[in-house]
């Protein structure tokens, strides 16, 4: 099989063979580099310029002339105070702008597509395209914030999250679109296309904040911050159980903090991404130094992912105290073969978990290929530790690379898991370490003679292990 490998060079700052306290020094040296945004003290009441809280009358025009007004005199805070606030298309945040949705107060936004137009510069699933707005929009601003313990209402359900069965032909359009290098500039969708806008996207700004808000019934993708830089989501609630619902979705960006947020999703809870196949190679940004801590999750899908737009890689990356009510799987790794790129340095520990559909911890290299390029991912360096597992309905740990990609460096310290259907599926990896691991109540022990395995092999081959009887691991 011929490889042509897409990625990039990454420096290891710690050793794969152990979880060192160098590669937590380097989260905190991370952490140093992401700061919230400070604002001037002074507020713009959205009431007082004349908006109206009944559910009803439209209050977009005077709560984008409050952000533009506010931007303009140096910054503030643009107030939205207790009430329901209809908004008939996107609020777009300035730089030096926090958009406070007080306590008792729901912006409920339009559901009429046409709201969402002019179209704008965005991504779709990985590609850059121009599309319907999203609800809650900002380019290349800079100190924009988005706080209070208020409502976001993207009203969803109503129009745009019910769009999915009509997108295809749209779909394939795009990606066809990015793998062909078509200028980004023809590549405009929004009226008569079916490709749903996200919910809050800031694009190309730094310096962004987003805090305690609810979020509930999202158009499609949540949180979606994209070509960004010092990022910080924190104490959000998430309520979404719409389809494709990611809540938080960073996107080639750079020093992301998510911490004490509450995921109850449709899809992926946390999903990094770094652009799609070719369109992602050219753009060439990955997503790196994200820090996600103290986090709860429901999904219906899975609670921290990467991937599987991740063509201009992923990198450095700490997952610490998370809880997982039920998912899809809980650790998640996936790519497939027209992707490229790489996840590599990634630090994970801290993770209780109780139902999951599939397993604890998965590795995946071809999800989803459509054409099957060979353009495979690396999936190198990973310390995964005190990772407990009540149930998991496929394999307790389940990692896949290929023959000529294996999954490598991939050290597994304190995980258990209650009760698995099976307990470990091992296809080409290399440098898989475990210890104190226990799955079924039995110890699993490395086996380095088999941590390669064709996947071309068309069977199931069962392998003597060394205290646990049988070790089972499946051949495609």
């Amino acid at each position: 099989m011929k490889l042509r490998f897409v990625a990039a060079f990454i420096f290891c700052l710690a050793s794969v063979n152990g979880f060192s306290q160098s590669d937590w020094t380097m989260a905190k040296e991370i952490e140093k580099n992401i700061k919230p945004p400070q604002f001037k003290n002074k507020d713009y009441n959205i009431v007082n310029l004349g908006a109206k809280g009944d559910g009803k009358t439209d209050s977009r025009i005077i709560l984008n002339k409050a952000i533009d007004k506010c931007s303009a005199e140096g910054g503030g805070r643009v107030v939205v105070p207790a009430g329901k606030f209809y908004v008939k298309g996107p609020v777009v945040l300035k730089s030096n702008v926090n958009l406070h949705i007080a306590e008792g107060a729901e912006l409920i936004f339009s559901s009429a597509a046409e709201d969402y137009l002019p179209a704008v510069f965005t991504k779709w699933e990985g590609t850059e395209v121009y599309n319907y707005s999203p609800l809650i929009y900002a380019y290349k601003a800079n100190n924009i914030a988005v706080t209070g313990k208020g409502v976001l209402n993207g009203m969803g359900t109503a129009n745009f999250a019910t769009w999915k069965p009509n997108q295809k032909k749209d779909q394939q359009s795009i990606r066809e679109m990015g793998r062909k290098g078509v200028p980004v500039n023809e590549r405009v969708f929004g009226k008569g296309h079916y490709l749903r806008p996200a919910f809050l996207e800031p694009v190309e700004c730094n310096n962004i904040l987003i805090e305690d808000i609810k979020m509930i019934n999202a158009t499609f993708w949540v949180i979606h911050p994209v070509y960004c830089n010092n990022v910080t989501v924190r104490g959000v609630k998430v309520d979404s159980k719409n389809l494709n619902s990611d809540g938080c979705d960073p996107e080639s960006s750079t020093n992301v903090l998510i911490e004490n947020c509450d995921f109850k999703t449709g899809d992926d809870g946390i999903a990094i991404k770094s652009g799609r196949d070719n369109d992602g190679w050219r753009v060439g940004r990955p997503t790196e130094n994200v820090i996600i801590r103290n986090c709860t999750f429901e999904t219906e899908t899975n609670a921290v992912c990467i991937g599987s737009e991740i063509s201009g890689g992923v990198r450095n990356v700490f997952v610490e105290n998370i809880n997982i009510s039920k998912a899809g799987n809980g650790i998640y790794f996936k790519s497939n073969l027209d992707r490229g790129g790489f996840i590599e340095h990634i630090r994970v520990r801290n993770v209780v978990a109780d139902s999951l559909h599939n397993s604890l911890i998965k590795f995946e290299p071809d999800y989803k290929s459509e054409s099957k390029e060979n353009y495979p991912t690396r999936f190198h360096d990973f310390v995964i530790e005190n990772a407990n597992g009540q149930y998991a309905g496929e394999y307790g740990i389940d990692i896949t690379g290929f023959e000529a990609m294996p999954v490598s460096d991939v050290v597994l310290r304190k995980v258990s898991i209650t009760k698995a259907k099976q307990s470990t599926r091992i296809r080409n990896a290399k440098g898989v370490s475990f210890s104190d691991v226990i799955i079924n109540g039995v110890p699993v022990f490395d086996n380095p003679s088999n941590k390669a395995m064709s996947l071309r092999k068309q069977r199931l081959k069962t392998i003597k292990g060394t205290n646990d009887g049988l070790n089972t691991l499946g051949m495609r």
